[in-house]
């Protein structure tokens, strides 16, 4: 365990406000019914199954809302096992109860998709030990920040956070331009040198043709593990692989995901983590009354 500290970034804070708000919009009922709010109290938060635990420090702000200062938590990026205690606080009782669930929510959901996150990398490494493991942007809205930052806990890469960090020419932009030399070259007109650009493509003859015309990366979207290997070994041969990242994306989950890594791509992306992995199981307890009442 170790010492909480305070502060952190004023957008998440007041994403959190905006929960706590959602939550508590006329108060809470039966806390401000029940609890003296010169009541303190201790409480911890229990992880009742194994994960890899993020979200401390956005839990920490949601008590720190609440005026409830957390004593000490673990770090995100340790794995957790049954039983272990991932926080104590203290503080006003109402505050805790009130600051509780979203708190809670937010741990759980974030360890969800870090542990789904760090098991997908380990299972990619086994067989291709420099691949990338990105999340994609299927990610709840408005809660993209807090997904993101767990799969980053979790060892992947982030991706994209938002549509004005890089340029990614989809199958719809192409279906609006002439062609992929067309748009690779408007982007390039338009947008700042230091932006990436990534061309989706459905084809190893489509990836070679964004590589000629200059993209950075050339995503090859739901396409088989065979075609992934062929688009790979074309640009090999054309001369163009140490020009281009190549990424595989689309319908990737952890039963076909060493297929997809034993390509030759050098970076792998799905929604599974964000999408589809479950929560890790947590509960607040609170431990009775402090021996100091809160003024």
């Amino acid at each position: 365990m170790v010492p909480a500290g305070t502060g952190g970034n004023p957008y998440v804070r007041e994403k959190i406000r905006q929960m706590l708000a959602e939550d508590l919009s006329f108060g809470d009922l039966t806390t401000e019914v029940l609890v003296d709010p010169k009541l303190v109290a201790r409480g911890r938060i229990v992880c009742k199954e194994g994960g890899v635990l993020a979200g401390v420090r956005e839990a920490r702000m949601a008590f720190e809302e609440m005026g409830v200062r957390t004593l000490r938590s673990k770090e995100d990026g340790e794995e957790l096992k049954p039983g272990d205690v991932v926080m104590e606080v203290e503080g006003p009782a109402q505050g805790i109860l009130k600051a509780e669930r979203i708190s809670l929510n937010l741990l759980m959901r974030m360890s969800g998709v870090a542990t789904a996150t760090r098991r997908m990398v380990e299972r990619a490494r086994e067989v291709a030990p420099g691949v990338r493991v990105a999340a994609t942007r299927k990610t709840l809205p408005l809660l993209t920040y807090f997904d993101k930052r767990a799969v980053v806990v979790g060892g992947g890469d982030p991706h994209r956070w938002r549509l004005d960090d890089g340029v990614l020419v989809k199958k719809d932009h192409l279906r609006l331009v002439d062609s992929i030399e067309r748009a690779v070259r408007k982007v390039r007109e338009g947008v700042s040198f230091t932006k990436k650009v990534e061309v989706e493509v459905t084809t190893a003859e489509q990836a070679l043709e964004a590589a000629r015309a200059g993209a950075d990366i050339v995503m090859l979207d739901n396409v088989s593990p065979s075609e992934a290997r062929r688009a790979v070994e074309e640009l090999r041969k054309a001369g163009l692989r140490e020009r281009v990242l190549v990424e595989v994306s689309g319908g990737i989950t952890p039963e076909n995901l060493q297929e997809y890594a034993r390509t030759g791509a050098d970076v792998v992306s799905s929604s599974y983590m964000t999408f589809r992995a479950l929560a890790v199981d947590m509960s607040l307890e609170v431990e009775g009354r402090a021996a100091r009442r809160h003024r």
